[in-house]
């Protein structure tokens, strides 16, 4: 069976009562209690002031998870190549732009549409970061995590550089979120890179499997992991914040998902 590698250098985390990494290590492992919060999306400060207010949701929580796993990993992201992967795009700016369209005034804005297109956030980033190097945007609804991790070790072991892998969903404003029900924002942004430094944090292998997804065992987390698909890493977080060498199996598309075996470092 075929297997992908890579090392992880830094982890960027923001969702529902998870305000970065560091401070949710311990609550994703069990050994504090999770404190359910609505998802604080910060302003992107390395936006230009014209950009920044223009910046939806899936914008702030890219470039904040992003940033974070950098600063973390003591890189920069002007040569970093991304993969950004979500299930849907800038849900508010979707609903807003349906609710023109059903009105009698059907102009959309120039800067309503550009933020409608999946790989807006991608754009920000580079306007943000000054980043100049490749990017690569997928959309595979419920198994976005899935194909971006895949999607980004399949490059480090082509090109045998880091990549940072952003996996972002946002909620929909009724009635869309009555057929799309994301309940908030939730984004795990990883360094990965092809071989181990002083910085990593745990060396992770690959493969496809047709074994069942693992669970989480908080209900909490659980309702995060089935709800949103970005979610769908917190196993794989969890097994990094436990330590030690684990083996999970995360979602991916239909019967077919990746089986992950996780070593500290």
């Amino acid at each position: 069976m075929h297997t992908l590698s890579a090392y992880i250098e830094g982890i960027g985390l923001l969702g529902p009562g998870f305000s970065n990494w560091p401070d949710s290590r311990a609550v994703i492992c069990g050994q504090q209690a999770y404190q359910a919060a609505r998802t604080v999306l910060p302003l992107p400060a390395l936006l230009p002031a014209a950009e920044r207010r223009r910046s939806g949701a899936i914008v702030r929580l890219t470039l904040a998870t992003g940033l974070e796993a950098i600063n973390a990993a003591g890189l920069d992201a002007v040569t970093l190549p991304m993969v950004f992967t979500a299930s849907g795009g800038d849900g508010e700016n979707c609903h807003s732009i349906c609710e023109m369209l059903a009105s009698d005034d059907r102009q959309i804005s120039p800067t309503r549409f550009h933020n409608s297109v999946h790989n807006a956030a991608a754009g920000y980033w580079s306007i943000a970061t000054g980043a100049m190097a490749p990017s690569t945007v997928l959309g595979a609804f419920d198994a976005c995590f899935g194909a971006g991790l895949l999607e980004a070790l399949t490059q480090i072991v082509v090109d045998n550089e880091r990549v940072i892998l952003l996996a972002c969903d946002t909620s929909y404003p009724e009635p869309l979120h009555g057929v799309r029900p994301i309940p908030d924002a939730f984004g795990i942004a990883l360094v990965l890179a092809p071989q181990r430094s002083a910085r990593a944090l745990a060396k992770i292998t690959a493969s496809l499997t047709d074994a069942a997804a693992d669970r989480m065992d908080d209900g909490a987390f659980e309702g995060l992991r089935t709800a949103i698909p970005a979610a769908r890493g917190l196993p794989l977080l969890r097994s990094i914040a436990l330590g030690g060498d684990h083996h999970v199996v995360l979602d991916y598309l239909g019967d077919t998902r990746l089986a992950v075996r996780v070593a500290s470092c």
